[in-house]
């Protein structure tokens, strides 16, 4: 970890003795390099690939930018097995923009991810790619498009890596100190890892409430980059383990669980790549790890828990687990770190599953500008993103009788625990992403493959890089 990403590099001449890809837009109509390639099996559909000797052919369908995702993920997977070749010059078309080389390029460098705990040797794959413009005056913003993509491949990698661990290796500590020791490699990134007795001495009822099933204690991860500039907080759900306590979950599933901590994975890759990128703004970003699990010191529904700060939650539901470590940490923020900005993710519920499905993030905040930003930012990145309304119907269903709040209010259920949630925002501007959905697949589509995919940590780097300008 981190796991190896395809290289990629941009120059205006092609090499020798190296495979050529040539692009096939939909007809199919060839790009350079295609002079007496036969194009009648050929259609030009997004992801084709057809091997002419030492010539390939890519479909790069009509050119949008799912369309160059998709292009450069197959690529990547066509030149994988036993032959692969170390490298391949791929020739764009003149009208190559900034856009599409980004778009490509996070498919390039995704497509192949591959994750596997096994004695044998990963399968062969092409090592690096060369792409090759006719614009000798375009070649640098083609570069700067291309870095800023490697960076942001390296982020949802990442995320993937550490989401996709086993969890009888990844507990809070391990996802802490890792995240921690990947801090210390990267200048202007510091990390701080709270253990148990703190998180006691400093109230956080919702974090202890949650890891206390649990052998293996929670953790508090705090990562800081910057001391100028807008100060942005991320906040991010870090549960390593989720049988549901309790209120356990069915079996079938319950093995995925692994990749609960997906909010918190992208947190900690967004902060890691803010710093690598040095962007002048201040991020901190909050992951309170713990494990919930099922024991004779788990909480119970029913139980009335103290958050840090004081706020006081009825538990009703102990697979609601999310919102109770977030509240915890959001609060923590509002407190100590007077935030200009604050936006918690974390896989939250599967009423968004239902909702939205498996591709697209909920956005929840009471921002219209905000909500706005992060669709954008979505949009920039590759990420779908689709805002939901807080109603102000469900507001008072969040008040208990015999705490401040209610764990799990009646109604629709994204919708109160965003509501539970914006209580412990305070009056900071404050956006919820769900990513139940889109932070597992089953399938391969576009730049993602099965397992966890990643998701949201490159639109916390755009977001993030959209404040610091």
């Amino acid at each position: 970890m981190p796991t190896k990403l395809v290289d990629v590099e941009v120059a205006t001449t092609a090499r020798r003795n190296v495979p050529t890809v040539v692009l096939a837009a939909t007809g199919p109509s060839l790009g350079p390099g295609g002079d007496g390639i036969d194009v009648s099996d050929l259609t030009g559909k997004a992801g084709e690939t057809v091997r002419h000797d030492e010539t390939w052919t890519l479909g790069v369908g009509t050119g949008t930018v799912s369309d160059f995702r998709t292009a450069g993920a197959n690529l990547v997977r066509a030149l994988s097995g036993e032959d692969a070749p170390r490298s391949a010059d791929v020739l764009l078309t003149p009208d190559f923009d900034a856009a599409k080389v980004r778009a490509f390029v996070l498919g390039v460098a995704l497509g192949g991810y591959r994750f596997k705990v096994t004695g044998e040797e990963a399968p062969k794959r092409v090592g690096s790619l060369r792409l090759v413009t006719g614009d000798t005056g375009f070649e640098e913003v083609l570069t700067s498009a291309a870095l800023k993509a490697h960076a942001l491949a390296a982020a949802t990698s990442l995320t993937r890596d550490l989401a996709n661990t086993p969890s009888n290796v990844k507990d809070p500590r391990w996802l802490a100190s890792t995240a921690a020791k990947l801090a210390e490699k990267v200048d202007g990134l510091s990390a701080v890892v709270r253990d148990e007795k703190w998180l006691r001495q400093q109230g956080f009822g919702g974090v202890l409430a949650v890891g206390g099933g649990s052998s293996r204690p929670p953790r508090f991860l705090e990562l800081t980059y910057g001391t100028t500039g807008p100060h942005v907080v991320f906040v991010g759900k870090g549960i390593t383990f989720d049988t549901g306590g309790i209120s356990v979950k069915p079996a079938d599933g319950m093995h995925l669980m692994r990749t609960d901590m997906a909010g918190g994975a992208a947190v900690i890759s967004a902060l890691l790549t803010v710093a690598r990128r040095q962007l002048p703004i201040r991020v901190t970003g909050l992951v309170p790890c713990a494990e919930n699990h099922l024991s004779g010191s788990a909480y119970r529904p029913g139980d009335v828990v103290r958050h840090y700060g004081g706020a006081t939650t009825e538990v009703q539901n102990t697979d609601a687990e999310g919102r109770m470590v977030l509240a915890d940490a959001m609060a923590y923020a509002v407190k100590n770190l007077k935030p200009d900005l604050l936006v918690d993710v974390a896989t939250l519920t599967g009423a968004m599953k239902v909702s939205l499905g498996l591709r697209t993030g909920a956005v929840f905040t009471s921002s219209d500008e905000l909500a706005g930003q992060v669709v954008e930012a979505g949009v920039n990145v590759g990420e779908k993103w689709w805002r939901m309304p807080l109603l102000e119907e469900h507001v008072d269903a969040v008040t208990s009788e015999i705490a401040d709040y209610k764990q799990c209010p009646p109604g629709p259920g994204g919708i109160t625990a965003a509501l539970f949630l914006q209580k412990f925002a305070g009056d900071v501007p404050w956006a919820h992403l769900d990513i139940a959905g889109p932070a597992r697949s089953e399938k391969v589509y576009e730049e993602i493959v099965a397992g966890a995919t990643g998701f949201g940590a490159r639109t916390l780097v755009e977001l993030a890089e959209k404040y610091s300008r």
